[in-house]
């Protein structure tokens, strides 16, 4: 009797059972070619490869397990030690550029964080200090400059004021353009009173230095306080000199204004000439009054403070 059938009590064969697929819920198939349970499942995972339709590693022909799984892990040591060569790369450059930036100065680079920020700070100040000092001497040789060049002008000032009171004065000489007016007639036509008029004719007219000469060539210097007087036995009396004529009156200022204050009607010239006497003004371009006058010694008259 085959193996497909069973005994029964009687000794007649029975047919075969159908074959079931599993045994009661939650027991596996008590056949040994039987299916996994979990492979008929429709939750089962695929594999990537079923899913794309790409044979596995495994499925290729003549491709094994032992020769599959050493590659896997060899393309897994090469990404993994090029990480790694990237990162001791990063790191031995970090290294290297910490390196130069503290071997530049040892000195700072072994001071603490409080000491390094001391130093800036008095570094800082010390700017500042120098700064101030740069910007006071830079004020000083201001002053300094102005100072001078306000002392050198007062100077200049002062000295041209000096000579002009020494012109005036009579006390230094002076050249420049003028006149030189000769008087010549008898005593009464060249009266003191007559010269006098025509020095203050010219004062009028702008004269700066004048001096009168006689005919022996002896002069003074007219100044506010000369004073003009006839002699006894002729000629005139200047500052207690006595002169003879014919006179010269050297004056210096602008030659036409000092003639026209000599000619006008009824001036000196016409009044000399109506006496008899002659009036002979020339220009000249530079006029020498040499003669010089005593300084006044004044005894009253003091300056305003």
């Amino acid at each position: 009797m085959s193996e497909e059938h069973r005994e029964t009590g009687t000794g007649w064969p029975q047919p075969a059972e159908p074959e079931r697929p599993a045994g009661p819920a939650g027991e596996p198939d008590p056949r040994p070619d039987a299916p996994d349970p979990d492979e008929l499942s429709p939750l089962a995972p695929v594999e990537p490869a079923e899913q794309e339709g790409v044979p596995s590693p495994a499925e290729e022909p003549g491709a094994s397990v032992a020769e599959v799984e050493p590659a896997r892990v060899s393309r897994r040591l090469t990404s993994a030690g090029a990480m790694i060569a990237v990162l001791l790369g990063l790191l031995g450059f970090t290294l290297v550029v910490q390196l130069k930036t503290t071997s530049a100065d040892p000195t700072l680079a072994a001071t603490r964080e409080e000491d390094l920020v001391r130093i800036s700070s008095d570094l800082d100040s010390r700017e500042r200090r120098l700064r101030q000092d740069i910007e006071a001497l830079e004020e000083s040789q201001r002053q300094l400059r102005s100072g001078e060049q306000g002392r050198q002008a007062a100077l200049e000032e002062a000295t041209r004021r000096a000579d002009e009171l020494g012109i005036l004065a009579g006390t230094l000489p002076a050249v420049g353009p003028g006149l030189s007016v000769r008087f010549e007639g008898p005593d009464a036509a060249v009266s003191s009173a007559r010269i006098l008029d025509a020095v203050q004719e010219l004062r009028g007219a702008g004269a700066e230095a004048m001096q009168i000469a006689g005919s022996d060539g002896s002069a003074v210097r007219i100044i506010a306080s000369t004073y003009f007087v006839d002699g006894s036995g002729g000629g005139l009396v200047v500052d207690g000199r006595r002169l003879s004529g014919p006179y010269v009156i050297s004056v210096i200022g602008d030659p036409a204004t000092l003639r026209t204050a000599l000619n006008i009607p009824g001036g000196v010239v016409a009044s000399v000439e109506e006496a008899g006497g002659n009036v002979t003004p020339v220009d000249s371009e530079a006029v020498e009054v040499s003669q010089l006058h005593a300084p006044i010694k004044l005894e009253h008259a003091r300056p305003v403070s």
